[in-house]
């Protein structure tokens, strides 16, 4: 099958190219100019403004059409900053929605990306995919994401937008950004240790994806993380059993707030309980349900 990929070229973007076309499929990447993937049959040169530009050509006929682009969410979310996180997925995501309306042979998939920030900060309280969006910045711009992917919905294309959490590797992503405090015995919680991360191995986000472009009844919303979502402390704990480290020393609110201003809050201190229900529902089996085995894996004791 013909897959249509943007940003293949970032942390979820590479390895899962890798994976579709050691399965077979025909990759064409939609790139500002970065190199291409392993396994890219063609790289493509885009400029999402929103619009359906020369590009809209390769999704005419495409099997399924993946979108992952989007500016980074780490760091200090200044004004400027933050207008490029909400733009850099609304404006790509309209792009590939307006292309797909406009193509004579459309894909029968159209899988885009989007966060567990969509709920919003909550307490204990389990997320699926049916509880309703926050009101905080991230939820506000995965809200807007997903209102761009489902432009692209009709009888003939189905969109399944993907609300990933913490994914776990350690050549990318926020896991190596917290091991420098273990490494040096310093790690523990953040704030109050209390608030929940819903993580998710990097190899099972790939084989989640997969699992949904094979399952043709998977529509709409989709949380991508482990049935074990975590209250931080534990993380912290689980993290520093598998770097044989201690893990008691805990960053305090007002420090983080400090440095990092909103994304603190939004990313760190907050969290949410969010559980993968409908992909246990259609029958995906976890390669990593539980975090000490997941992050065994990440750490293997020769390392």
């Amino acid at each position: 099958m013909k897959i249509v990929i943007s940003g293949a070229t970032g942390f979820l973007g590479r390895p899962l190219a890798a994976a579709l076309a050691l399965d077979g499929h025909t990759l064409v990447v939609l790139s500002r100019g970065a190199a291409a993937p392993p396994g890219t049959e063609r790289l493509v040169t885009w400029n999402p403004d929103g619009t359906a530009a020369a590009w809209a050509a390769e999704i005419d006929g495409a099997g399924a059409v993946i979108n992952l682009a989007g500016e980074p969410i780490a760091g200090r979310w200044t004004a400027a900053r933050k207008r490029r996180i909400h733009d850099s997925r609304v404006l790509a995501t309209r792009s590939l929605a307006e292309a797909i309306r406009q193509a004579r042979t459309p894909p029968a998939t159209f899988i885009s990306g989007s966060g567990v920030g969509y709920y919003g900060p909550l307490q204990d309280q389990i997320a699926t995919e049916a509880t309703p969006a926050g009101n905080d910045f991230l939820a506000k711009v995965c809200l807007a994401w997903e209102d761009e992917a489902n432009r692209a919905q009709s009888a003939r294309t189905r969109v399944v937008c993907v609300r990933t959490g913490l994914v776990l590797e350690r050549d990318g992503g926020a896991l190596p950004q917290m091991l420098p405090p273990f490494r040096f015995g310093a790690g523990g919680p953040v704030g109050s240790g209390r608030q929940y991360w819903p993580w998710i191995h990097r190899q099972d986000w790939i084989d989640l994806v997969r699992f949904v472009l094979a399952t043709p009844a998977i529509a709409g919303p989709l949380n991508a993380t482990a049935p074990t979502p975590v209250p931080n402390a534990a993380f912290a704990r689980a993290l520093g059993r598998a770097m044989h480290r201690p893990a008691f020393m805990p960053a305090p609110a007002f420090a983080l707030k400090l440095l990092l201003g909103e994304m603190a809050e939004g990313l760190l201190l907050s969290g949410q309980r969010a559980v993968p229900e409908k992909a246990q529902r259609f029958g995906y089996t976890f390669a990593f349900p539980d975090l000490d085995d997941a992050l065994a894996a990440l750490f293997p004791r020769s390392a």
